[in-house]
């Protein structure tokens, strides 16, 4: 990948089209189950699942830009805008020979539900400009999943962002309990200082940040006045994640690495969505310049994105944390899980004049702590 850029929104948008271009443009043509390779551990079973895992978790990351309205971005815009309306066509159209899988195993709740919250991101482009029939084909993938329960874990809210879309998209039979079970679930989960256990034990690893803090907040927001336990809930849920992002921010090392630490390594920048998403909703927390957090997440996506070896030869990502690295995929990672870095890209839903953008580059917290320069304290979160 080539380095020079005229700015670092440049970058991104090159690199998330890089990895974009080939999933939908597969999809357009009807042709991603028979064209995208699958790279997963020897002895797993994913081919049932990996083609909604790269389309879905592809689409969730860009669907802020799809919604943006920036102007000199105009073409690129209105290409990729008109792949990804394809693409849910031929993903959810039972005649299409890509028509995903929402209905096989339990797998499918995951990324039925990243689905469910790139068309919350994007309602116009994803959702109001779809034909009548693709809308109605959409509503029954998402509907389809509904015959299985989720795992007592940060799965609880992929049932529960499913329901979100449901309600967000007119239907009436959307169901609150899904919902209520996953707010309240998770706030007995909660640890303290911005981190919840996934599930009933502990693990170290980035699952606040690419599930749990991310999906709270999009929830909460879309459903949070529907039930006054719901909205008594929502300042609290902000803050924690608001947290969560402060601590994230404090990992990425001046050189734009971070710990490679737990499992699902191989989502890569992708392990930076709460903090993205704090940039994108325009709420960083306190002491977090929207300057400073562009400048360490691009620092990460180069570390992650521009390794060798992290595409093959026909611009498909390969299995990796920096650069192809197959060992450190779990079973259930194959050549679409690995689209969630794509996650890492929300702020491109942000204006090109915003300050996130126009402010010159910042030196964030690792930065400034490690060249022996004034940086803040730190200070835990007490609800």
């Amino acid at each position: 990948m080539r380095e020079e850029f005229a700015n670092d929104r440049s970058y991104w948008i090159s690199t998330m089209l890089q990895l974009a271009t080939p999933v939908l443009e597969a999809l357009e043509k009807r042709q991603l189950k028979s064209s995208m390779p699958l790279e997963m551990k020897t002895g797993a079973s994913r081919e049932k699942f990996t083609h909604l895992e790269a389309f879905a978790r592809l689409l969730v990351g860009m669907a802020p830009w799809l919604e943006n309205d920036a102007e000199e971005e105009g073409a690129a815009l209105s290409y990729y805008r008109s792949l990804a309306r394809q693409a849910i066509d031929a993903g959810t159209d039972p005649q299409s020979p890509d028509y995903m899988n929402f209905t096989d195993d339990f797998q499918p709740i995951v990324d039925t539900a990243f689905l469910a919250q790139a068309i919350l991101s994007a309602p116009n482009q994803l959702w109001e400009k779809l034909d009548t029939r693709v809308q109605k084909n959409v509503i029954a993938a998402l509907k389809a999943t509904r015959t299985r329960k989720p795992f007592f874990s940060n799965w609880l809210l992929f049932s529960a962002m499913i329901e979100t879309a449901l309600f967000k998209l007119g239907e009436k039979d959307w169901d609150p309990v899904r919902i209520d079970f996953a707010i309240k679930q998770l706030d007995q989960w909660y640890l303290g200082d911005g981190v919840y256990s996934d599930g009933p034990d502990f693990h170290y690893d980035y699952y606040n940040s690419f599930v749990i803090h991310p999906m709270l907040v999009d929830l909460i927001e879309a459903v949070g006045d529907e039930y006054s336990d719901w909205q008594k809930r929502k300042s609290i849920i902000i803050k924690r994640s608001q947290r969560y992002a402060a601590i994230q921010e404090r990992l990425i090392s001046p050189e734009g690495t971070f710990p490679p630490v737990g499992r699902s390594l191989a989502y890569r920048c992708g392990a930076f969505q709460c903090l993205a998403h704090h940039a994108l909703r325009n709420d960083l927390p306190e002491g977090l310049t929207p300057a400073q957090v562009r400048s360490c997440l691009t620092a990460v996506m180069k570390r992650t994105l521009n390794s060798p070896n992290t595409f093959t030869k026909d611009g498909w990502l390969t299995v990796g944390f920096a650069g192809h690295q197959p060992r450190i995929g779990e079973s259930y990672i194959s050549t679409g899980s690995t689209y969630l870095c794509s996650v890492a890209f929300l702020p491109l839903g942000l204006s090109p004049s915003h300050q996130f953008w126009s402010d010159p580059e910042t030196e964030w917290t690792q930065k400034k702590a490690w060249s022996g320069k004034e940086f803040p304290i730190d200070h835990a979160l007490h609800d």
